[in-house]
C-alpha cells in the first residue's frame, strides 16, 4: 500500500501565503517554506518544479485575499473611486507585504494592476460606472487621475510617510475627485 502524503499542495500554498503576508515574498524560500510546514525541501520539489511555480500560487492567492478584502470593506460614500481608494489605501496599511507583492513589484504573472483592482467583480469598471452616471464625461481619464493619488497615498503609508486618519483621507478623496471631474 503506498504511503499517504501529509504534505498536500493546498497545506504549502496556505504556509507559504502566510509567510508571505508576515514576512514577504522575498523571505519565502525552500528551506524556510520547509521548517515552517514541518517538512523536509522534497515534498515542496515534488509538487513545484521550481521556486517560482510556488511564488505565483501565493501572489494568485494574494490576487484572491485583496479581492476579499475589497469586498468586505465598507462601500459608503457617493463619489466615485472614494471607497475604492479608501480600501486600496487600508490594505497597503494592514496587509503592507502583500501590498508590495501585488502592486509594487515588477513581477505580477501577467496580470496588470488594473486586472488586480478590478478583480472578478468589476470593481474599478463599477465606479467608473458610477463616475458616469453622475456626469462624468471620461470616467477612464478620471480614474487615471484619481489612481496616481491613491496609489501615492497608499505607498506613502508603505514607507511611513502617510498618517493621515480615515476621515482626512476620505476628504482628500472627494476634493480630489471633485477636482479632477
Amino acid at each position: 500500500m503506498a504511503r499517504k502524503e501529509t504534505i498536500t499542495k493546498d497545506y504549502l500554498i496556505e504556509t507559504a501565503f502566510l509567510m508571505a503576508k508576515q514576512e514577504g515574498i522575498e523571505n519565502v524560500t525552500a528551506r524556510k517554506l520547509a521548517a515552517k510546514a514541518g517538512c523536509s525541501t522534497q515534498p515542496i520539489f515534488r509538487l513545484y518544479e521550481n521556486m517560482d511555480e510556488l511564488w505565483k500560487d501565493i501572489f494568485e492567492k494574494a490576487v484572491a485575499f485583496y479581492g476579499f478584502y475589497y469586498d468586505k470593506s465598507r462601500k459608503s460614500h457617493n463619489e466615485p473611486f472614494v471607497d475604492l481608494g479608501l480600501a486600496y489605501i487600508n490594505f497597503a496599511k494592514e496587509e503592507s507585504d502583500l501590498f508590495k507583492m501585488l502592486f509594487l513589484s515588477n513581477n505580477r504573472y501577467d496580470k496588470s494592476m488594473y486586472e488586480i483592482l478590478n478583480g472578478e467583480k468589476g470593481n474599478v469598471a463599477g465606479e467608473m460606472n458610477k463616475a458616469k452616471t453622475t456626469g462624468c464625461t471620461n470616467p477612464g481619464d478620471l480614474f487615471t487621475k484619481m489612481w496616481i493619488f491613491i496609489h501615492g497615498a497608499a505607498c506613502m503609508t508603505i514607507t511611513g510617510d502617510y498618517d493621515l486618519g480615515e476621515k482626512e483621507t476620505v476628504d482628500l478623496l472627494i476634493d480630489t475627485y471633485k477636482s479632477f471631474n
